[in-house]
């Protein structure tokens, strides 16, 4: 029985996509041993990509918040600025493409407020009220 240290080390280095070559190397066991923990621990190896995966999506590309904050911030701006603008001027007609540009993306990040059930959005509002008589 090999060391659980020395599994969970295989499913790390398994899951950050290391090959059985550079696993079997770096860990001292054997490709034959490491293709069976391999299907042994599939879903913990599936799990732990996902969850890198997602680590790096999170930094390198800005969550659904984030987008409708920015693209809704450079609306405004753009919005504002025309407002400052004579529409004869040539610039103009790039600012209006860009407010549109904004407004799709916008369309985009669109989300859809849904209740789970009638029970708790009736307590919702109730609470909601209690808080509204508190002041």
């Amino acid at each position: 029985m090999k060391d659980p240290k020395l599994k969970n080390e295989f499913i790390l280095l398994r899951a950050k996509g290391y090959t059985y070559n550079d696993i079997a190397e770096k860990l001292d066991v054997s490709k034959r041993t490491l293709i069976s923990w391999s299907k042994d621990f599939e879903y913990e190896i599936a799990n732990l990509k996902a969850t890198e995966l997602e680590v790096l999506q999170e930094k390198y590309y800005m969550n659904k918040e984030l987008k409708i904050k920015l693209f809704g911030d450079k609306l405004l701006a753009v919005i504002e600025e025309l407002d400052k603008r004579d529409l004869s001027e040539i610039p103009t007609e790039k600012l209006f493409i860009l407010m549109i540009k904004y407004s799709d993306h916008l369309k985009k990040e669109n989300i859809e407020l849904i209740f789970t059930d009638k029970i708790g959005t009736e307590e919702m509002l109730m609470d909601l009220e209690v808080e509204t008589w508190k002041g």
